[in-house]
């Protein structure tokens, strides 16, 4: 299994610093017109680094953070199906008296918020327990199945959210650079600068093409990652139901 999970106080400083020093080192490397789509650098209108590129790859870092945390969920979820809690084979019949050292060890091995097949295992163990019915035993099962994908699927809400604020600043970028560009254009008193109308007028589209960009990153990524945790409460499920809730016997 893969080992603890960052939270949001870990997580935040690391992708603030990372997006950073992005913008740092692309801001030395990056130079000509690619250092204008990416940074807007150098910058007509924002005194540099305070641009809309850079805004947003710092909101476009923070939720690779999120996802980071979230792949590291999917594949310590994963490492669980493994650890052959319950017997496998095809023989073997649980009654209520070898349920006990299987609980002992599937407690240790799941928190509030994660290990899905070790906390399906512990509680299918203990509504046996106590109500001595596989049918009960299941329907709790199947309950607490749903939970856990609604658990999976609410940790995913600020990656979503970032996902509609990325493109959403380029789009304000992009308006800013029409209003800049009219502006510039009204406000002329001689000759009207096509060239500088036009490049202001470029910086703009440049905000809302990063922002798809990055947009559609995240959400591949979203996606990729979103199916791992899902699969990983799927296999859980059928694991449980498998070795555990087909092999109990009332008697």
């Amino acid at each position: 299994m893969s080992g603890k999970i960052p939270g949001r106080a870990i997580l935040l400083p690391v992708s603030l610093v990372a997006a950073f020093l992005f913008i740092g080192v692309g801001t030395v490397l990056i130079g000509g017109r690619a250092g204008e789509i990416l940074f807007d650098h150098p910058s007509k209108h924002f005194p540099y680094p305070l641009t809309f590129q850079n805004v947003m790859h710092v909101v476009f870092f923070i939720g690779l953070g999120e996802l980071f945390a979230r792949w590291r969920s999917g594949l310590q979820e994963e490492g669980h199906i493994g650890q052959r809690y319950l017997p496998e084979d095809e023989q073997t019949v649980l009654t209520a008296r070898d349920l006990g050292p299987i609980r002992i060890r599937v407690a240790k091995a799941h928190s509030r918020e994660h290990g899905f097949l070790p906390s399906l295992i512990d509680l299918s163990i203990l509504q046996f327990l106590s109500s001595k019915s596989v049918d009960q035993t299941a329907a709790v099962m199947n309950s607490s199945l749903e939970l856990i994908a609604h658990r999976v699927d609410l940790r995913y809400g600020i990656v979503r959210f970032i996902a509609w604020l990325v493109p959403t600043l380029g789009f304000i970028g992009t308006v800013y650079g029409l209003g800049a560009s009219l502006s510039e254009a009204g406000n002329s008193t001689g000759d009207l600068n096509i060239k500088e109308v036009a490049k202001t007028l470029g910086v703009g589209f440049d905000c809302t093409m990063v922002a798809l960009a990055q947009s559609a990153i995240l959400v591949f990524l979203m996606q990729l990652i979103q199916e791992k945790e899902e699969t990983a409460v799927n296999l859980a499920g059928d694991y449980t139901l498998r070795n555990l809730i087909n092999r109990l016997y009332q008697g």
